[in-house]
C-alpha cells in the first residue's frame, strides 16, 4: 500500500455524490418517517464507513492503474459496478420516485442503490490491495445495506 493522491478514488466519489446529492431533493414521499426509525447501530456504522471509505478511496495511489495487468480486471469490475449504479439511478429519477422503486432491485441486484457502491468500493479495495480500504466498506456496507433492508422491510407493512 502506497499512500499518495488517488484520482480514481476521487472519481469513484464524484460517481457516488453526484446522484445522492440529486436524491436529496427528490426523495421518495415518507422518507423521513423511515429515517427516523433507522437502527442506532447500523446508522453509526454507516458514517464511520461513509468516513473512512472517502478518506482512505482518495489516499493511496495504489487505486490508479500503472501498465496493463491482468488484474486490471479488478477495476474494470469496479467500474462496472458503479456505471450499474449510475443506471440504477437513472431509472430511479425517471420513475414516480416512491419508496417501493428507490428499494428496488435493479437487474436483479437485490438494494441495488446500497449494493452497488459498496460492491464498486470493495472490488476497488481488492484492486489496490487495500486492506484498511476493505475494512471500511465491510463496515459501510454492514451499517449501509443494512439499514435499506430495514427500511425495504418497513415499506411492506403500513406506517405506525
Amino acid at each position: 500500500m502506497h499512500v499518495g493522491f488517488s484520482y480514481i478514488g476521487v472519481l469513484m466519489l464524484f460517481l457516488l455524490f453526484i446522484p445522492n446529492i440529486l436524491w436529496s431533493r427528490h426523495k421518495p414521499a415518507d422518507y423521513d418517517v423511515y429515517a427516523a426509525r433507522e437502527n442506532p447501530f447500523l446508522l453509526w456504522l454507516e458514517r464511520i464507513g461513509q468516513a473512512t471509505v472517502t478518506v482512505l478511496a482518495v489516499s493511496f495511489s495504489d487505486f490508479n492503474p500503472s501498465s496493463p495487468r491482468l488484474w486490471d480486471l479488478w477495476l474494470w469490475a469496479a467500474g462496472v459496478s458503479m456505471l450499474l449504479y449510475e443506471l440504477y439511478w437513472v431509472r430511479y429519477f425517471r420513475s414516480p420516485q416512491t419508496m417501493e422503486v428507490f428499494y428496488s432491485s435493479f437487474l436483479g441486484i437485490p438494494l441495488a442503490g446500497a449494493t452497488l457502491p459498496v460492491l464498486a468500493f470493495l472490488l476497488l479495495a481488492v484492486y489496490g490491495r487495500n486492506l484498511f480500504l476493505f475494512a471500511a466498506v465491510v463496515i459501510l456496507g454492514i451499517g449501509h445495506i443494512g439499514i435499506h433492508a430495514q427500511h425495504k422491510k418497513e415499506i411492506k407493512g403500513p406506517l405506525p
